[in-house]
């Protein structure tokens, strides 16, 4: 879920141009307002966009046909795409300028949700949704650059972060449900022309109001390990998806497999001698540092792995309606906000290690507790450990992110940041391939629900304990 923390880096003669602007007229105090509603619209669009496709997967493959893993697809490309390319995305902002690569994505993400209101099948929306991936890598890293642009001061900084994540746990948590209500009103095509105004609203306050950053030429862009983690993340979420379409002993899928650990080496190659790696692999010599990136993965692989099921379980199986669903979805995803806001003090009790291990016990205890759910399941009885396990994500998330961030040098925070939320989307990816691939088996959907429910118990079962071994 978001965090204040997430992306935060510094950019070059921010301070001085926030100094000037800390002595100027009420117009731009009100440009800065403005400045933090355009940032706020950025990666609130992105959250809305996590969520509120799951619950129009059932229409979408009622539309448009297809089996489970055409929606995987759906919601995959578009993850795949922001995951791989969210690193590069914040390099080019400091190359060029954050403001300039903030509007081309949002320009991007905008024409993309138009191109997938409008498709007329499930290859063109699953293209359209990569498309929209790239631009939400480009929109997340850069509004928090330009937030740090317009806000020198570390307590005017701290509350503009403070709203942007607000708005966008709001985003992701009412996702399900604006899905559901456009659904039931105006059809699935909604969920993405409804960006339309929004990215329209937030290209105008951007070219307006915002100032851009200082442009660093030097800053390189790793392109060959770009495009080797893109292909790599594509061909082995490719394989686990078909896998569970064509069996894993088809030769396109052995091949996905093979072609993915290749091209993983190869990236690892390319990221030790490039110059300005996209992922600096010396992060990882810090043991806190590489197992709260390792729960990061876990974590995210149970959770959205969980939501993609559910959502094609309540509506394809125990036959609610897309607003239900959404309704549904909102004691796991509500939980987290709430829980959110205690983490911290519970940390400061316990032990930020301790408060992470906790919530993974949390969240895989309910997803045990749902062991027993059958088709025609009352939702009294599954409810419940819905909410318990989205508060266990709520109380790991932030001092999650504060211990990795606390891991490494000031100077590099950012990359770090960057580095846990491409960690935690690639986490994404595979839970909703491994999931998905375990429910379209023909006529074994309940198993395959009860199998993804057992590996996110164990996943976090085992993100917790793996933390001992980052204590000091």
């Amino acid at each position: 879920m978001s965090n204040a923390s997430l992306y935060f880096r510094q950019v070059p003669g921010s301070c001085a141009a926030g100094e000037a602007r800390g002595k100027s007229s009420p117009r731009s105090n009100l440009a800065i307002s403005l400045t933090l509603a355009a940032m706020s619209l950025g990666y609130g669009v992105v959250q809305l966009d996590v969520t509120i496709v799951n619950t129009a997967l059932n229409s979408i493959g009622t539309s448009l046909g297809g089996g489970v893993s055409e929606l995987q697809w759906v919601v995959n490309s578009y993850t795949i795409a922001f995951a791989a390319f969210i690193l590069t995305a914040g390099a080019l902002g400091d190359r060029i300028g954050a403001k300039r690569i903030f509007m081309v994505g949002f320009a991007i993400f905008t024409a993309a949700s138009l191109a997938c209101a409008l498709s007329p099948n499930a290859k063109v929306l699953v293209a359209a949704r990569a498309m929209q991936g790239f631009g939400a890598a480009a929109l997340v890293p850069n509004s928090l650059a330009l937030l740090n642009h317009a806000y020198p001061d570390e307590k005017g900084r701290g509350r503009a972060v403070g709203i942007w994540a607000a708005g966008a746990s709001l985003a992701l948590i009412s996702g399900p449900l604006i899905g559901g209500a456009l659904i039931a009103l105006v059809g699935w095509r909604w969920i993405f022309l409804v960006n339309l105004p929004i990215g329209l609203a937030a290209l105008w306050l951007s070219w307006r109001y915002v100032m851009d950053t200082k442009p660093s030429p030097q800053r390189e862009v790793d392109l060959p390990g770009q495009i080797a983690a893109i292909v790599a993340l594509g061909s082995l979420a490719g394989a686990i998806i078909e896998g569970g379409a064509r069996g894993w002993s088809d030769a396109y899928v052995i091949a996905g497999f093979a072609g993915s650990a290749v091209l993983a080496v190869l990236f690892v190659l390319q990221e030790r001698r490039a110059a300005q790696p996209m992922l600096p692999l010396s992060l990882f010599v810090n043991r806190r540092f590489a197992l709260t990136s390792l729960v990061g993965l876990l974590v995210n692989i149970a959770f959205y792995g969980l939501i993609f099921v559910f959502s094609l379980y309540l509506q394809r199986v125990n036959g609610l309606s897309p607003f239900a669903t959404g309704l549904a979805f909102l004691p796991m995803l509500g939980a987290v906000l709430p829980v959110n806001l205690v983490a911290a003090r519970v940390a400061e009790r316990i032990g930020a290690l301790a408060t992470i291990a906790t919530g993974a016990g949390l969240a895989a205890l309910g997803c045990l507790a749902l062991l027993g759910i059958e088709p025609g399941t009352s939702y009294l009885e599954i409810g419940p450990q819905f909410a318990v396990i989205g508060g266990g994500l709520g109380l790991l998330v932030p001092p999650l992110t504060s211990t990795l961030l606390g891991s490494v040098e000031k100077s590099r925070s950012g990359i770090a940041a960057g580095v846990l939320n491409s960690t935690r989307q690639t986490g994404s990816v595979l839970g909703v391939a491994l999931f998905g691939s375990l429910a379209s088996q023909a006529g074994a959907f309940m198993s395959g629900v009860h199998a993804a429910l057992i590996i996110s118990a164990a996943l976090l079962a085992a993100a917790g304990a793996s933390l001992r071994f980052g204590r000091e």
